[in-house]
């Protein structure tokens, strides 16, 4: 705040009758600008300790101790679908887990899109399984399985929507996988195939 000095400034006598003219200064006080930039700091500090960072959730699966080991592994076919990333943000995907050599699995192509992407084969998958369940094919602890896997070529952005979409979908058992070098071919042949239509 700006403050006025009425201290006589001195001077010389003008003589009888004349009076005296005051010497006024101006000063600047400064003390509550300390004050505002010890608010501000206090202010920030409190507001980036509010601002957590954004993590995501990622379940472990349950150690059951009355399983063996073969069957903690084992994963059935029929409740099982392969993701594959390619690159142009592209998503290759079959029913199964591919492991068998003699019945390649019948690939099929998509994207992100929000209507016939890869969301609406999701659920598919899961009212598949769902109603597999209802029949007594499955059991009631079996789930969908969603393998990811990324390949050398697709981008970080799709693995990321990819796990998006589990979340949305509310897939609970998914993993990420290093793709085959058998996926990649299959990847390959269905794109020439389309290439060449």
């Amino acid at each position: 705040m700006a403050e006025m000095d009425t201290s006589s400034g001195g001077g010389h006598k003008k003589g009888p009758g004349v009076k005296k003219g005051k010497k006024l200064s101006t000063r600047v006080d400064l003390t509550p600008m300390v004050d505002l930039g010890f608010l501000l700091i206090t202010f920030f500090m409190f507001t980036t300790t509010l601002a957590k960072p954004k993590t995501m959730e990622i379940n472990m699966p349950f150690k059951d101790k009355n399983l063996k080991d073969e069957e903690k592994n084992k994963l059935k076919a029929s409740a099982a679908m392969t993701i594959l990333l390619s690159k142009n943000h592209r998503i290759y995907y079959y029913e199964g887990i591919g492991d068998d050599p003699e019945n390649t699995p019948e690939l099929k192509a998509t994207t992100f899109k929000a209507k016939g992407g890869i969301r609406d084969a999701i659920i598919k998958k899961k009212e598949m399984v769902a109603g597999m369940k209802r029949a007594g094919t499955l059991t009631a602890k079996d789930e969908a399985m969603i393998l990811i896997k990324p390949d050398t070529t697709s981008t970080y952005s799709d693995l990321v929507n990819m796990l998006d979409e589990m979340s949305i979908n509310d897939v609970k058992v998914y993993a990420i996988i290093d793709i085959s070098e058998i996926e990649q071919g299959f990847i390959q042949e269905t794109e020439s195939a389309n290439n060449s239509q």
